[in-house]
């Protein structure tokens, strides 16, 4: 019998809690609460849940902050954290992403919309390991020692920032990866490149492998879907 993931809520208004919890017990996850950001972190040290669901308005320690902070600890580093927010602006979205958000939920959300995307994002989680050599993403696959992407069949020898920018995004489906992000893991701190840089190089892998991987998050970058 597999262990339940533990999940832990975060948030400032006690009726959300209660709901949450409600609806996940019954699907069988381990359910931890907290009601601001720095009882969030201290349980969640204690804890280790695969899951933290997050409000972003929160008094004294908000949610960007509390996932700023808990992205700097080694033990939690890689935990799966989704924003819950009734904000829809994009500056949220693209703060929340910076400091390591993996997903954002809208509030109000119906208990089945819910479960599903937190089932994607265990998975998600689950898979995020050291890639291989050779990993197979839906038809496409992208070979390390040669620096080659195979898409039914066919091989393209990209040029290396394209291979670099593909490996990125492909590291982790479904993450939505800023432009911040992409420049500096792909061009480094010491290259100045503009915005337009990433874009240009996006356009040349979706005309060589198709339109269906690479799925571009409005104002805020790039993520790679199979």
């Amino acid at each position: 019998m597999s262990v339940p993931a533990k999940i832990l809520l975060v948030d400032d208004e006690s009726d959300i809690l209660e709901f949450l919890s409600y609806n996940l017990k019954k699907e069988g996850y381990s359910v931890y609460t907290a009601t601001n950001g720095k009882e969030a972190i201290e349980t969640a040290k204690k804890i280790s849940p695969q899951l933290i669901i997050l409000d972003v308005m929160m008094p004294d320690m908000d949610g960007i902050e509390t996932c700023r902070e808990i992205r700097t600890l080694p033990g939690l580093k890689n935990v799966m954290v989704a924003f819950l927010t009734a904000r829809n602006e994009d500056y949220s979205q693209i703060a929340g992403f910076e400091v390591g958000a993996d997903d954002y939920i809208n509030k109000p959300i119906k208990p089945r919309v819910l479960s599903s995307r937190i089932k994607a994002l265990l998975r998600r989680g689950t898979s995020e390991q050291v890639p291989s050599d050779k990993s197979d993403l839906g038809g496409i696959k992208i070979d390390r020692e040669r620096f080659v992407v195979i898409k039914d069949g066919k091989e393209f020898n990209l040029p290396k920032k394209e291979f670099e920018l593909m490996e990125l995004l492909a590291s982790k489906p479904g993450k939505v990866f800023t432009r911040d992000v992409i420049l500096d893991k792909v061009w480094g701190e010491d290259v100045v490149v503009g915005d337009r840089t990433i874009d240009v190089h996006v356009r040349k892998l979706r005309e060589k492998l198709g339109d269906d991987y690479i799925k571009t998050v409005k104002g805020i970058g790039y993520k790679f879907e199979f």
